[in-house]
């Protein structure tokens, strides 16, 4: 009945973009294009208008190649290994989305898609990516991570002496509600940072961030980090000490609980052996 705009009305008119924060991210990308232009946050729309959207997958031409570590796979999702120092997905080549299609196989199912991550680990961060296979399997996945239905475990290594040994933090993050669950499961003493400990981290949100947040925020950065640290204990050698660890859901589609886990990085074991 009178203009609106564009990112109210596009929620859920695709089914892959169901919510308001994913159609916010598919405009930022440029995968939304109206009347021919690319649709931004300012735009309204008025009535008779052509709405396209390109998948992202579909702009990736030529494959990466790039063994990856398959430790769960279904017709309708799979969980992949990601390794330090390359990107789960995004403008560049090297990417995980890229090689996914090489190193997963291909589903029967009458809307199987190029499969592709549901969510992101930060380019110096290691461990498990879920991807869906499938249109319907990646938008309940997508649901479900907007609704904190899946359980993600991550393993940091924290500098600092940390009390208590557990507890919650909860600051928010971008003007969101965040909060973290942590546990310490070891500490040795450092000439450098004072202690090391290796933390067990569980997330109840999602935020872009989050931990590496949240433990700058209480005094105990993780190590590597050279975006979020304290001048005086930065770590400038070996990368990002944090890896996602398990995640633990029920399957979208058959409705089995999904349990994976992955070991912890050997840089991770050389300071506090096994644990």
């Amino acid at each position: 009945d009178s203009p609106m705009r564009f990112q109210e009305y596009g929620v859920g008119i695709f089914l892959m973009i169901p919510t308001k924060s994913a159609l916010k991210k598919a405009i930022k990308k440029g995968l939304i294009r109206i009347d021919g232009d690319l649709a931004t946050t300012a735009t309204f729309i008025k009535g008779g208008e052509i709405i396209e959207l390109i998948e992202e997958e579909k702009l990736i031409t030529k494959p990466f190649i790039f063994n990856l570590n398959v430790l769960y796979e279904d017709d309708f999702l799979a969980i992949i290994f990601k390794p330090k120092g390359i990107s789960t997905s995004g403008n560049r080549f090297a990417t995980i989305a890229n090689c996914l299609a090489m190193n997963l196989k291909e589903s029967p199912e009458k809307d199987a898609t190029t499969p592709f991550p549901v969510h992101r680990l930060d380019y110096d961060t290691s461990g498990l990516v879920l991807v869906g296979k499938t249109v319907s399997s990646r938008q309940k996945l997508h649901e479900m991570f907007e609704n904190y239905l899946i359980q993600k475990t991550y393993h940091a290594v924290t500098v600092g002496n940390m009390k208590p040994n557990s507890g919650m933090i909860d600051q928010h993050v971008d003007d969101k509600e965040a909060i973290t669950h942590y546990n310490i499961l070891d500490s040795v003493r450092s000439q450098k940072f004072d202690a090391l400990n290796l933390v067990e981290l569980k997330p109840k949100t999602g935020r872009t961030h989050q931990l590496r947040k949240h433990l700058l925020w209480i005094g105990n950065p993780i190590m590597g980090d050279k975006k979020y640290f304290l001048q005086d204990k930065q770590h400038k050698g070996n990368g990002l000490y944090l890896h996602a660890t398990a995640l633990e859901f029920n399957h979208p589609i058959k409705g089995e609980k999904i349990m994976v886990k992955s070991e912890l990085p050997k840089s991770f074991m050389r300071i506090f052996g096994k644990v």
